[in-house]
């Protein structure tokens, strides 16, 4: 392996993980705190994001599941009905993107009293009418907002990391918070594989 490679692969990995840093220090823990109350309240938590969030959230939705948290994604072959009292987390870092919106705006009008959170980096989408309030990861997205967080990483990575990232995190912090027995967590993993 050659010296140049090891020093770009170690200077990639110590940008990156500087830009996580960072954005993980800048998002308001208010707003995370709410979302894990709005998370242990729910009858069922559902997520809603394409391509790379999409794949990123279908990562937190299952990690939750291993909680004993009912969740589910949109669009899944076995999503069930959406109820009062459920809760949809949409990710979208522009709040732009038509299919989370749309879904968004349909649970809103087909089921008034759910709950709906953004996790986004824009403030001012589309889904601030829509959302009972907003988890602001203010890194670049598209739009390439002025406060928005750079990135040395292509397209919206940041975003995608970050989020799942905090997913993470939170289903420790309730595992914390929750006085969860990790070996008990078991029970939730799948076990045909």
């Amino acid at each position: 392996m050659s010296e140049t490679f090891t020093q770009q692969y170690n200077d990639c990995c110590a940008g990156i993980l500087d830009e996580l840093s960072r954005t993980l220090a800048s998002i308001d823990t208010e707003s995370l705190e709410r979302l894990s109350q709005e998370i242990l309240k729910a009858d069922q938590v559902f997520f809603i994001g394409v391509g790379r969030v999409l794949l990123s959230l279908q990562s937190v939705c299952k990690r939750f599941a291993h909680l004993g948290i009912r969740t589910h994604y949109v669009g899944e072959i076995t999503e069930p009905h959406f109820n009062e009292g459920d809760l949809l987390i949409v990710g979208s870092g522009s709040g732009e993107s038509i299919f989370p919106l749309n879904i968004a705006r349909k649970a809103r009008q087909t089921v008034p009293g759910c709950t709906i959170v953004h996790i986004g980096s824009n403030p001012n989408s589309s889904m601030k009418d829509i959302a009972d309030f907003m988890v602001r990861i203010p890194v670049r997205t598209k739009l390439y907002l002025e406060d928005e967080i750079d990135s040395i990483q292509p397209m919206t990575t940041l975003f995608d990391q970050t989020l799942l990232l905090v997913g993470d995190i939170l289903a420790k912090m309730l595992i914390e918070n929750e006085h969860l027995d990790m070996k008990n967590l078991w029970q939730y993993h799948a076990n045909l594989e």
